[in-house]
Order: C-alpha cells, then sequence, then structure tokens
C-alpha cells in the first residue's frame, strides 16, 4: 500500500484553500491535515504534525511565504501556489520542490504530485553513511565520475539537482537531493548552515557578522561567500565551543 502523504496548505484567503483542497481531493495519496491563514501558524502547525509537504502562498498581508523557512527546522517539501511569477528563482533558491501558479491548472498540480510521490518513494541506498576518506561515485555534469567526500568544499541546492564545489572542479552539478547529502554526509565534517547549503568544516576560511543577526561564510576557493542563517547559526556555534 502507498504510504499518505501529509500535507499543510497555507494561505490567507480562505477560497484558495478551499479550491487547493478541492484539487487535491483527486490526488488520494495527499492527505491535508490542517490549514493555515499565516506563516505564524503554518510553523505551529509543522512543529506539531510534521508534514511531508506544504503548500505555501508566498504574498500574505504583512509577511511572505519566504518567512517560513526562518521559523522552522522542520524537515519537509514545499509547493509554493502563487498568483505571481517573478518570485520562481528565489523559490528555486530555497530549493522548493515546484512553484505553481493560480489559478492552478489541474495538470501541472498533477506534475508537482506525481514528483513529490517520486522523490518521496527513491530512497536507493540513501541510509548508508560515508565515511570522510569514502569515494562516492556520481553523475556530475552528464558524466559518471569518482569523487573523494574529504574534497567537498559545499553542496548547494539548484531545483532538483544539487552543485557541488569540490577542489578538483569549481563546480558539477549532480541529480541529488540536499537532504540525502545531508544524510549521507558525516556530521563530524560538514554541517547545514541554509536551507539550501551544507559546508565542509575543513574548507571554512572565516565567519563574519551580517545583518539581522546573521553571518556569512567564507569558503576556500570559492569567492562568494554563504548565507549562514539564523536557524542554523545556534548548530554552528555549537560545533566550534
Amino acid at each position: 500500500m502507498t504510504k499518505e502523504l501529509k500535507a499543510i496548505i497555507v494561505d490567507d484567503e480562505r477560497l484558495a484553500r478551499r479550491e487547493l483542497r478541492s484539487l487535491l481531493s483527486h490526488h488520494p495519496r495527499i492527505k491535508i491535515i490542517n490549514e493555515a491563514n499565516s506563516v505564524r501558524r503554518a510553523a505551529e502547525l509543522i512543529a506539531e504534525a510534521k508534514p511531508d509537504v506544504v503548500f505555501l502562498d508566498i504574498q500574505m498581508p504583512g509577511e511572505s511565504g519566504f518567512d517560513l523557512f526562518e521559523m522552522t527546522d522542520a524537515d519537509f517539501d514545499v509547493i509554493f501556489v502563487t498568483a505571481f511569477d517573478q518570485y520562481a528563482i528565489r523559490a528555486f533558491e530555497v530549493n522548493a520542490l515546484d512553484y505553481l501558479l493560480k489559478p492552478i491548472a489541474p495538470r501541472r498540480l498533477a506534475q508537482a504530485i506525481e514528483k513529490l510521490s517520486e522523490k518521496k518513494t527513491s530512497h536507493h541506498d540513501s541510509s548508508k553513511k560515508l565515511e570522510y576518506d569514502d569515494h562516492i561515485f556520481l553523475s556530475l555534469d552528464d558524466r559518471f565520475r569518482f569523487i573523494k567526500v574529504s574534497a567537498i568544499r559545499c553542496i548547494t541546492a539548484q531545483g532538483d539537482y544539487t552543485e557541488i564545489h569540490t577542489t578538483v572542479d569549481k563546480r558539477s552539478l549532480a541529480l541529488k537531493p540536499l537532504r540525502e547529502w545531508e544524510e549521507r554526509l558525516p556530521e563530524k565534517h560538514f554541517v547545514r548552515i541554509h536551507r539550501s547549503t551544507i559546508v565542509n568544516f575543513e574548507h571554512i576560511e572565516k565567519i563574519e557578522k551580517w545583518f539581522n543577526n546573521s553571518y556569512i561564510v567564507h569558503i576556500a576557493g570559492i569567492s562568494d561567500p554563504f548565507v549562514l542563517s539564523r536557524r542554523y547559526a545556534a548548530r554552528l556555534k555549537v560545533r566550534f565551543a
């Protein structure tokens, strides 16, 4: 039997939530466990219920759906549902699974659900922890190669892909989600500093204060620093204590 996927709908408009609930009723694998009309309420529900997926509006009165990523560390997929297309690039920067425009086309929703289902059911050997001296066999930029785990400087989310920065190549694309990397990489050497970024401790050059109580992390061999979000800063401080 196929496992149900718990879902939460977040939208300030009651009619929009009702319409999406109606469309999702045609996808029996999706079980809507609750709704929220604000980001703060959504964060509370996520902490309580630990959903598999959140259908998230972006523009709500006085707040943005992107604020949710700073308010929870829970592990869930996000499918943005919005009337505005100008946020698409930012949506995938925070590793959103999909981006649907209102009014929602049933066919597009079905594609998003299919993508979600494939992601949840394809757990091929992702439970085995890697050692720092291990080599891993990957398809990078459409070429199969071995790379050494210790050679990875950092990994960033790029939609369905992840971009791997190593000491050998500047960057390569791999069809492997960031969540799987986090599960498999050795915790002693790798840490998540943002919803879309994992870094190798050995390659951190310095950490500087930024605005809004956040930080930026400089990685050896990479010119542009990475943002260390407030939600992940506490974890990093513990590691360096």
